[in-house]
């Protein structure tokens, strides 16, 4: 059994090795195979001769993940046991029961179940706790083992007994597991007067064709302008960003080329392909920092057709193309191997990971390199990273504090608490656009967090230690004493004050939250559109034919 594994381990790493030795033909094979002979020579004396059980396989492992470490953070080796997760990852398809989940305490819960998925059918709701699946006791499992255990091929079932939110009374469940898409369309409504609005939040397989369905939908309410909401979108499927673009721009428009300096074949022209649905309506494309590659191509390409305003912040510069390549043994490499460039013939990367500064970090690209393109109007847009909208606006403002009390935990485990005592009123009675999280419910939030340590410590008592620091090596500390105290007295990391300071942001997560466990992601959606400052200038650029038609015709883009 030893030996198998061993020689399993050698020959993925013996074929991905050669796959390099046949790409590097020509280059510098004789030096790149005496390491392949260096690296098989070393985990075989390592296996003959440690001093104790060698773990072969990992070891392996860790040197295939070492060898993608030092290329760029989109390449990784990928095993067998993780290429499920990879698949779902691609698709956005995996069979389950359809729901998120999380630990609280002993057990695991469900935490949002998808909206008609098998486990919203079965009547699961948020707060549900697993308590034995498949018949064997879930306590002290982890959130990994229980979704392993509920993730199966479609037509299989997966019996669960579940302790009821809030009654905790037990109930039998036997679900019968289906394919499960993540939407990639969560949510499409009209905003404004005659405006429609789609958020398309990841690049899954077929989102395109939910998005024809939303469009034609909003159409058939009196949809004359559209906003795209890209913002937090990280890409996804190459085509489905060509078949997006397809609907909005003429038949046989080019709108991505991918180039690579080592491999012909990924040298290659995306044009859209079919007849479009709409020439004419107005488009707004909404886009953050968190929008990245095949966001980045949608928006990019309206862009530089000067067919739609872009507005927002500089996307994230993710222009790098990824191909999957067979290892043997179910596992895979996923392998940068080109880069994107826009129809303006800019290309979106914003970090060059051949080069490295001194200290061995990485370098974005310089501003003496970024270059200057033009539209189909001739409008300056600019490369040297990500894609620049034409209407610049600030990011909203989210204290790290409010971010880590979230990331923490601290509001889903109030949350347990507060819906159980407040279940009566809350249950089935939540409208997205109506419900307040009121100053008093708030109260209740600070009462909850006080026996509770939040590992956060602000940006400016960090600051301030290193000035008391510097103050003390240059001899003020003594003549400045009583501005020093006065200032460290407003200095604090006290979790109550900071509470209270950022109560504004703290309040709307917590509001977000509840409307999110009781109308679904959809709900969440429609409750945050009208504080949305985003969305509100988008409605104002469209409702404006002048000042959309100039932007488009007339408007360079900053250069960074």
């Amino acid at each position: 059994m030893k030996n198998s594994k061993i020689g399993k381990v050698l020959v993925v790493c013996g074929v991905a090795l050669c796959t390099l030795l046949v790409a590097a033909a020509g280059s510098n094979t004789h030096n790149l195979g005496k390491t392949v002979d260096i690296l098989v020579n070393m985990l075989r004396t390592i296996n003959l001769f440690y001093v104790d059980e060698v773990p072969s396989e990992k070891i392996m492992n860790a040197a295939a993940e070492g060898m993608t470490k030092i290329l760029d953070p989109y390449t990784e080796y990928i095993p067998a046991e993780r290429m499920a997760e990879f698949a779902t990852m691609t698709t956005g398809k995996y069979g389950g029961v359809g729901s998120l989940i999380r630990l609280a305490g002993e057990y695991v819960e469900f935490s949002a179940p998808y909206k008609g998925s098998p486990a919203d059918r079965a009547g699961i709701r948020p707060g549900d706790r697993i308590v034995e699946i498949d018949g064997k006791s879930a306590k002290n499992f982890t959130t990994q083992q229980i979704s392993d255990r509920l993730k199966g091929d479609p037509g299989t079932s997966v019996k669960i007994t579940i302790e009821k939110f809030p009654s905790r009374e037990p109930q039998t469940l036997k679900i019968e597991r289906e394919r499960i898409a993540i939407p990639g369309i969560p949510y499409y409504g009209m905003v404004g007067d005659s405006i429609g609005y789609i958020v398309h939040s990841e690049f899954t397989e077929g989102c395109s064709s939910d998005l024809v369905k939303a469009y034609e939908s909003l159409r058939a309410e009196g949809m004359k302008a559209l906003v795209l909401d890209y913002r937090g979108n990280s890409g996804g499927i190459l085509q489905e960003a060509v078949k997006i673009l397809s609907l909005f721009l003429p038949e046989g428009s080019e709108v991505v080329s991918t180039r690579s300096s080592k491999d012909e074949r990924a040298n290659s022209s995306f044009k859209t392909q079919n007849t479009p649905i709409d020439l004419e309506i107005p488009i707004a494309v909404l886009v953050n920092n968190g929008s990245a590659s095949a966001a980045e191509i949608v928006s990019g390409a309206l862009q530089d057709y000067d067919r739609a305003v872009l507005i927002g912040q500089r996307t994230y510069g993710k222009g790098l193309v990824q191909s999957s390549y067979p290892l043997g043994y179910d596992a895979a490499l996923k392998l940068t191997t080109a880069k994107y460039y826009l129809p303006s013939g800019r290309c979106i990367q914003a970090i060059d990971y051949a080069a490295h500064n001194e200290d061995g970090s990485v370098a974005f690209v310089p501003d003496s390199l970024v270059s200057e393109f033009h539209t189909r109007a001739g409008r300056k847009v600019y490369d040297g990273g990500g894609v620049m909208p034409d209407v610049r606006l600030e990011p909203e403002y989210v204290s790290t504090f409010a971010v880590v009390v979230y990331a923490q935990g601290f509001v889903d485990d109030f949350l347990a608490d507060y819906c159980a005592r407040h279940y009566a009123e809350l249950e089935g009675k939540v409208v997205p656009t109506e419900y307040r999280f009121s100053d008093e419910a708030y109260g209740e939030f600070v009462e909850f967090m006080k026996d509770k340590k939040v590992a956060w410590e602000s940006s400016a008592s960090r600051m301030w230690k290193e000035f008391k620091k510097a103050a003390e090596k240059e001899r003020w500390k003594e003549s400045m004493a009583q501005q020093m105290a006065e200032i460290e007295e407003n200095i604090t990391n006290d979790t109550e004050d900071n509470l209270w300071l950022y109560k504004k942001e703290l309040q709307q997560i917590i509001e977000d939250n509840i409307v999110s466990r009781y109308c679904y992601n959809e709900g969440g959606v429609a409750h945050s559109l009208p504080t949305d400052k985003d969305v509100a200038k988008a409605v104002e650029v469209l409702f404006d034919t002048e000042q959309y038609a100039t932007i488009l015709s007339q408007k360079d883009t900053d250069k960074k």
